[in-house]
């Protein structure tokens, strides 16, 4: 390499820097919340729960609390209302075999203070996915859904976690 090819390359990532730091592009950070401890009513031994819990109490920012004899420390309360895994027939073929799943992911939940006031009133999120159905193949299927809904549980987690953020005030 020589020295103006060096200069060139230098000179191209100073520039990519200087417009990647004026166009305002920034990582993305963790959420802030407004309060500092939370009780949550989903199980702790449920997929979403574990994920759920994890995800709030790695910002550094938030206690979890599962237990209900501690309720009493909690400025929230996250209350789980409704969990609910559908799987829908979309697609037949002509001779009436299933062609296409749609996969759903249905859940419900509010956030209210210890005083009852509801900060985020009774909120449903539905996921969808779309799968394709073969027989030869079912049991990559199997798995192939098994994935989906593990997607879709993370997704909801991030989704939660913004809802969450955008109460203000307790």
């Amino acid at each position: 390499m020589t020295a103006t090819s060096r200069r060139f390359a230098l000179l191209l990532a100073l520039g990519a820097a200087v417009l990647l730091t004026g166009c305002g592009f920034e990582l993305r950070q963790p959420p802030n919340y407004a309060f500092r401890t939370v009780f949550s009513t989903v199980p702790v031994n449920s997929p979403l729960g574990v994920k759920l819990h994890r995800s709030l109490a790695s910002s550094g920012q938030v206690e979890v609390i599962t237990d209900p004899r501690q309720i009493e420390r909690a400025q929230v309360i996250f209350d789980q209302l409704f969990e609910l895994r559908e799987k829908i027939v979309v697609g037949r073929t002509s001779t009436g075999a299933i062609r296409e799943f749609q996969l759903r992911y249905r859940y419900r939940f509010r956030l209210r203070n210890r005083e009852g006031v509801e900060l985020i009133p009774d909120t449903e999120i539905l996921l969808t996915r779309d799968i394709n159905f073969n027989e030869t193949g079912a049991l990559s299927k199997e798995s192939e859904e098994a994935l989906l809904y593990k997607d879709m549980e993370n997704d909801l987690v991030l989704q939660l976690q913004r809802r969450l953020a955008s109460v203000r005030q307790i």
